[in-house]
């Protein structure tokens, strides 16, 4: 048990790198400045100075990832079969160009025709005229009439009727002879026809 307990201590030992090396441009030589070095799968990784110098420890196997936001990416393998543990290389990037579409910018061809564009441009609601335009006394009555009621205010009422229930249990409830809404129920159900014999 001591045996394997030692010779995998010696393959895990054996299996560490130190990387060192310096990444330049592929055309001048030059050392690139703050290249990411990353361990792929792994949330390791180191960045170069300012002559492109950089040192990280790794394992036999890994794959490193070299990227930088001007440069073209690059991934290199150390090797498994390396003698030692320490690792050199000098990694050299190309230049990544991006062409973007061109833009002409061009003036007014005259005065007129810029004070024309210029009152008649629409500028858009900002935050305080939207919320003028949704405060609005019209704007209210439309929501009211179709915004339906939140929780809150169903629980509201109905905890409004149950205090009415309890406050008139065991009695007769007031008649609503006095509430002008009840009389104008009343008549348009007398108008309606809702107290007709109906055989």
């Amino acid at each position: 048990m001591a045996y394997s307990a030692n010779a995998q201590f010696e393959n895990t030992r054996d299996s560490v790198v130190q990387l060192y090396g310096v990444v330049m441009t592929a055309d001048s030589l030059v050392g690139i400045p703050a290249v990411s070095v990353t361990i792929e799968g792994q949330n390791r990784g180191t960045l170069t100075n300012n002559q492109g110098v950089f040192s990280i420890v790794v394992l036999k196997g890994d794959k490193i990832n070299f990227s930088h936001v001007t440069y073209k990416s690059k991934t290199v393998t150390i090797p498994t079969s390396l003698k030692g543990n320490q690792y050199s290389l000098v990694q050299l990037m190309v230049v990544d160009t991006v062409f973007l579409p061109a833009t002409i910018i061009k003036p007014r061809p005259t005065p007129e025709q810029f004070a024309r564009d210029f009152v008649n441009v629409k500028i858009p609601d900002d935050d305080i005229e939207i919320a003028r335009k949704n405060t609005s006394a019209a704007k209210r009555r439309i929501w009211m009439r179709t915004i339906p009621g939140d929780g809150g205010e169903a629980t509201r009422i109905q905890m409004n009727k149950i205090a009415n229930r309890a406050v008139y249990q065991g009695q007769t409830p007031p008649m609503n002879i006095f509430n002008p809404a009840a009389w104008v129920e009343f008549i348009q159900a007398w108008k309606r026809g809702d107290f007709k014999n109906k055989k």
